[in-house]
């Protein structure tokens, strides 16, 4: 089941396809990064506007630095990631320019997962990931509850409801925070992680809310 669930997934990727996929926080849509083809589907699936970000994901901590110029110590990524967590970098040249073409940033998750992490170190550059939701529409803990979106998937992998269905909390996403300025931090998305996010940066390595 697993191995063949990873390599179904790897390889509809592969074949420029969209998967759902179960992560740490909500279901997410996830294409290859540096296909741009793919990318535009995912916008097109979520009937979203092109300014708004997408996500990276990789299955390990080391892979960041092929993608993004990173100024906080090697520590700190590794005390939020794998995690709840979307650390927003400077991007670097290796990665697809017609990804986010308006920003020089990126959001990278490594989701606390093993099926994301596997599928993740399966393909060979970074995935995009996003919600499995239409844009605006609440995030989504079943595949049952983004089934509309179905017809335009290649592969949907169940992974069972993730977290309290009953719960608002669960439906938050992951927290985002902008690292990109040396010495500080800057809360984008509070999502279901922030205050033990916060500790760290603040009291473990003693960076500053941007705003301050």
């Amino acid at each position: 089941g697993w191995r063949e669930a990873v390599a179904a997934a790897a390889g509809a990727l592969q074949a420029g396809g969209l998967v759902a996929v179960p992560t740490d926080t909500v279901y997410g849509v996830a294409c290859l990064a540096q296909d741009s083809a793919a990318v535009r589907s995912i916008y097109s699936l979520k009937g979203r506007n092109g300014a708004k970000p997408l996500a990276i994901c990789l299955g390990d901590v080391e892979r960041l630095y092929r993608y993004c110029h990173v100024n906080v110590p090697d520590e700190l990524l590794r005390d939020l990631l794998p995690g709840p967590v979307t650390l927003v970098l400077q991007r670097s040249e290796e990665l697809n320019k017609d990804l986010n073409p308006f920003t020089s940033l990126v959001g990278v998750r490594i989701p606390d997962h093993p099926f994301m992490r596997d599928l993740a170190r399966t393909c060979s550059g970074p995935l995009a990931l996003t919600s499995a939701n239409i844009s605006s529409h609440g995030s989504t803990l079943t595949v049952l509850e983004f089934q509309d979106l179905w017809p335009q998937l290649s592969l949907v992998i169940d992974g069972g409801p993730i977290g309290d269905i009953q719960s608002p909390e669960c439906r938050l996403g992951s927290t985002v925070v902008d690292l990109s300025v040396s010495g500080k931090f800057s809360i984008i998305r509070p999502g279901c992680a922030l205050t033990p996010t916060v500790d760290i940066l603040k009291k473990k390595y003693g960076l500053v809310p941007e705003s301050s």
